[in-house]
């Protein structure tokens, strides 16, 4: 039977950076809205924490029918250059502008009309990254159909992705700081950090259309779409699916709330109020993402060679059982303790190296198990509803992260200022959420990823039936 045995694929690591750089893309946009947005909402545009985590929050109703629309759509669009890279061709500019209009405070005085304005705003941008980042995931399983080529795909992915986190992260504060030292706003600042990240968002995009191909064979497996509703149904059938699905919500909302509360966390917490705190010549929250985001890079190879040695969930569970120790220390630090909060960033750049390749790297496997059961590759409307889960992490914690600090009494600083202080009561929320919450919610993962059944066996199983069955398609035709 050797001769249905998968052969491993030999992609060009040309192909694999540039396919990666669309991570770069991806990330900087996530990376700004997920670290800087609430703070933005509450301290630029002046809206109550509580008001503005339900502005954000609505962009999730949105969220739920864009999607699996775009997905199922970019499953069905047939063109000369296949049905993923159009979107990138068509959107990537519109996709670069909707860097700036989401880092705009609307000039209004009434606390109703800018939660109206923030949530159109959003839904607005939202939907021009889901044009952007369906089509361009939905592209990984046919870039690489290997088991251990999709996590070394992803690899590079995440090299692309972690460098822009630490790009955007640790320049954004330093640009809003060297225009506030101007003499401009912080809305000036910000909207240049929107105005060059979203520039650079646009060449990887138009590059991927360029240089990336889809295969002609599989733009031909499903040219019967089934309905909308049978899709799903379909999709939910998807065991691994479900696991996977629960992985990468309970990785993503842990990391989306860590991030967004760690601007807090360093501020008012470790700096005690002095809001501009340095370490090592750097505001200090940009040099915690830098120690946390190098890091992250560097171990990088580690983490693809471990599950080349490992099933992927198990390399998994072990980084995460790490990253919960680390979140678990860090509630014990206390005022002026830099030293220590750069020594756990590193601890815990070493986890989120795992946390942002293996999620990405068991999805693509699911598809397969779909395409073995249905015969049809749905591609589309599985990374519709990975997009989808991603977004919603992200306003899960911004909803969760705002609400608390609203109901414990979290008040903006005036603007100019340059030390203020929160309440006993605020500090404890700020210090629960970003420590004791972290842990249990990676202890979550940690147990979704024990039952995920999908290992590397069965999936070259899966893989060799579909290699005979694609044998036989041709023989018969």
């Amino acid at each position: 039977m050797h001769h249905d045995t998968p052969q491993k694929e030999d992609i060009s690591i040309w192909t694999k950076l540039v396919f990666g750089s669309g991570d770069w893309s991806i990330a900087t946009f996530g990376t700004l809205r997920q670290i800087f947005y609430a703070i933005f909402l509450t301290d630029v545009v002046g809206l109550e924490p509580r008001l503005a985590s339900i502005a954000a929050f609505l962009g999730i109703i949105w969220d739920a029918i864009n999607d699996p629309l775009i997905g199922i759509l970019s499953d069905r669009v047939r063109t000369r250059w296949g049905r993923r890279r159009p979107f990138l061709l068509w959107f990537a500019i519109p996709y670069g502008l909707a860097f700036m209009l989401l880092w705009w405070a609307p000039p209004f005085k009434s606390q109703i009309a800018l939660a109206v304005t923030i949530s159109l705003v959003y839904m607005i941008s939202d939907t021009l990254q889901t044009l952007i980042s369906v089509p361009l995931y939905a592209l990984t399983p046919d870039v690489s159909r290997d088991y251990d080529g999709r996590t070394s795909l992803t690899g590079y992915r995440m090299f692309f992705n972690l460098l822009a986190s630490l790009t955007a992260a640790v320049s954004a504060p330093a640009i809003v700081d060297a225009s506030l030292a101007s003499g401009a706003t912080q809305q000036q600042g910000y909207f240049i950090v929107s105005a060059l990240f979203g520039a650079l968002a646009v060449v990887p995009l138009l590059l991927i259309f360029f240089v990336v191909r889809e295969r002609p064979r599989l733009q031909e497996e499903s040219e019967k779409p089934s309905p909308l509703l049978a899709t799903l149904k379909a999709a939910w059938k998807n065991v691994p699916f479900r696991y996977a699905t629960a992985i990468y919500m309970l990785n993503w909302i842990t990391f989306d709330l860590i991030g967004l509360v760690l601007p807090f966390f360093v501020a008012y917490w470790v700096a005690g109020g002095n809001l501009l705190q340095k370490a090592l010549g750097l505001p200090l929250e940009s040099a915690v993402f830098a120690f946390l985001l190098v890091t992250s890079v560097l171990v990088l190879p580690f983490w693809v060679w471990l599950s080349t040695r490992l099933n992927k969930n198990i390399a998994y569970m072990i980084g995460m059982a790490f990253w919960a120790i680390v979140q678990l220390l860090i509630f014990t630090i206390q005022p002026g303790q830099i030293t220590y909060i750069l020594i756990l960033s590193v601890m815990a750049g070493i986890s989120v190296s795992t946390a942002h390749i293996l999620p990405d790297s068991i999805f693509p496997d699911v598809i397969e198990w779909d395409e073995l059961r249905t015969g049809r590759r749905q591609e589309g409307i599985y990374y519709g509803v990975k997009n989808f889960i991603r977004k919603l992490t992200g306003a899960l914690a911004i909803f969760i992260a705002l609400q608390v600090l609203g109901w414990y009494g979290y008040q903006a600083p005036p603007e100019g200022a340059t030390f203020f202080t929160q309440s006993p009561q605020t500090l404890t929320a700020i210090r629960v959420l970003i420590g004791p919450l972290g842990a249990v919610l990676l202890l979550s993962a940690i147990l979704m990823a024990w039952f995920y059944p999908l290992t590397r066996e069965k999936h070259g199983r899966i893989r060799r039936l579909l290699t005979r069955r694609r044998a036989r398609h041709a023989t018969a035709d």
